[in-house]
C-alpha cells in the first residue's frame, strides 16, 4: 500500500490545537459497535499534521480504574452516527478486538496505519481518490 504520501500522525492532546466546534469533542464518550455492543470510551484523537484533521479515534476498553486498559485505533471513517453522548461505528465489537492494539512506538510508521486501514477495510486518507466519509 503507498505511503510516500503520509503526513504524520500526532495525538489531538499533545497539541495546541482546538476542535473548530468544541461540541463535537467525542473524547470520553462510549463507543457502541453496529450491534448495539459497547466496545470502550473514546480515550484520544489522533489527527494528521497537514490537514489538522482527525483521523482515527483511540478507543480504550477494559481494566480496572485506568490499569491493564486496552487500547485501539479505529478509522473515523467507522463512524455511523453521535448521539446523547454515543459514538456508534460500523464494525463489529470481535472485529475492533481483533485488530492490532495501539502502540504509541509505531505513531509514525506508515505501515502500521496502512495495516489498520487494510484490516478495517477502508482507503487510507493519504491515497489518491481518498473522500472522507460523514463530517469526522
Amino acid at each position: 500500500m503507498e505511503t510516500e504520501n503520509y503526513p504524520t500522525l500526532i495525538d489531538l492532546d499533545d497539541t495546541t490545537l482546538t476542535l473548530a466546534n468544541p461540541l463535537e469533542d467525542i473524547r470520553g464518550e462510549k463507543v457502541y459497535d453496529r450491534e448495539g455492543h459497547e466496545i470502550g470510551n473514546v480515550d484520544g484523537l489522533l489527527v494528521d499534521e497537514q490537514e489538522n484533521r482527525v483521523r482515527f479515534l483511540r478507543i480504550g476498553s477494559g481494566g480496572f480504574l485506568g490499569l491493564g486498559k486496552t487500547k485501539r485505533l479505529i478509522p473515523v471513517d467507522a463512524i455511523t452516527r453521535r448521539e446523547a453522548g454515543e459514538v456508534h461505528i460500523d464494525r463489529t465489537k470481535d472485529n475492533v478486538a481483533g485488530s492490532s492494539p495501539y502502540d504509541p512506538e509505531l505513531e509514525n510508521a506508515p505501515e502500521y496505519y496502512a495495516g489498520l486501514y487494510g484490516y478495517y477495510g477502508y482507503m487510507p486518507f493519504w491515497a489518491p481518490g481518498y473522500a472522507p466519509r460523514g463530517r469526522w
